[in-house]
């Protein structure tokens, strides 16, 4: 019980630091906004200790954040191992390849009208398929190995990062069309000097959001079929041999890498569209 009260009490001093921090004199200043959540996450992990060791939860229930970083750390070889197999070889070539291809699509479906108004509801009704109809098929298809699972990937990230670019390729007016006309400009030269810098906030838009998509379809795959490699291969049997500690080892690692990836595309964003207003400050 007393580590329970001590839970309660390390909760509300950090719920304390952190208003006073957010509606400070302070708040609008960097160091600030990066220490908030930073609290706030190392005030959740030692009230889940705390209410976790108070409360005697079972192992196969909850385990420790200790008992994580403890699994964690004994099994760093065999983490890095899964981590190459669904994220590197997974995740990221089919995310390359499905983002590749939506934008050169998109491209096409711009200069083609028939093209436009007949893919995107295509587009809509594949991406509303249930992955876990999907998945198996491609594995399937496409055998055990990664290669499906980049499959499944492609399948994910095509469509929103295809919506999104058709969507910013028409963002531009027709005033601004007209201009680049005048000025006796093709196709190309407008493409890359006016509708494409103009797209790229929505082009992005598409990007990050494939960029959680892409792994959560790596790792889904890998529950109906994989090496004995991989996060999802590694999950579903740690499940089955009530090895919860290592299930959340792997959701770590998912965790990590997941935010890892979405904060190089936003990095990479805010390089190239600095002068939207929602880059600026």
């Amino acid at each position: 019980m007393i580590l329970v009260i001590l839970a309660v009490l390390v909760w509300c001093g950090g719920w304390w630091l952190n208003s006073r921090l957010a509606n400070g004199s302070y708040a609008a200043t960097r160091e600030v906004q990066l220490l908030v959540p930073v609290i706030f996450g190392l005030t959740l992990v030692l009230v889940w200790q705390l209410l976790v060791r108070g409360l005697m939860v079972p192992l196969v229930i909850l385990p420790a954040p200790t008992d994580i970083a403890s699994a964690f750390g004994a099994n760093l070889p065999k983490l890095w191992e899964d981590f190459l197999q669904t994220f590197v070889k997974g995740a990221l070539s089919g995310y390359v390849i499905g983002c590749s291809a939506a934008f050169l699509m998109a491209i096409v479906m711009d200069r083609s009208d028939f093209l436009r108004r007949g893919l995107l509801p295509v587009g809509n009704f594949v991406a509303a398929l249930p992955i876990v109809g999907t998945a198996p098929i491609l594995v399937m298809w496409f055998g055990f190995d990664w290669h499906s699972k980049a499959a499944v990937v492609v399948v994910m990230v095509f469509f929103p990062v295809l919506v999104n670019t058709v969507a910013g390729l028409r963002e531009t007016s027709a005033m601004q069309r007209d201009l680049m006309q005048t000025y006796a400009a093709s196709y190309w030269q407008s493409f890359f000097k006016l509708r494409l810098p103009a797209a790229l906030p929505f082009i992005f838009n598409g990007l990050k959001i494939s960029t959680t998509l892409a792994l959560v379809g790596a790792i889904v795959a890998e529950f109906f079929g994989s090496p004995t490699v991989g996060m999802g291969f590694r999950i579903s049997t740690s499940v089955g041999q009530l090895a919860l500690d290592m299930v959340w080892a792997e959701i770590v690692v998912a965790a990590l890498a997941g935010s890892m990836f979405y904060g190089a595309v936003a990095l990479v964003e805010k390089s190239l569209t600095f002068w939207h207003p929602s880059q600026r400050r």
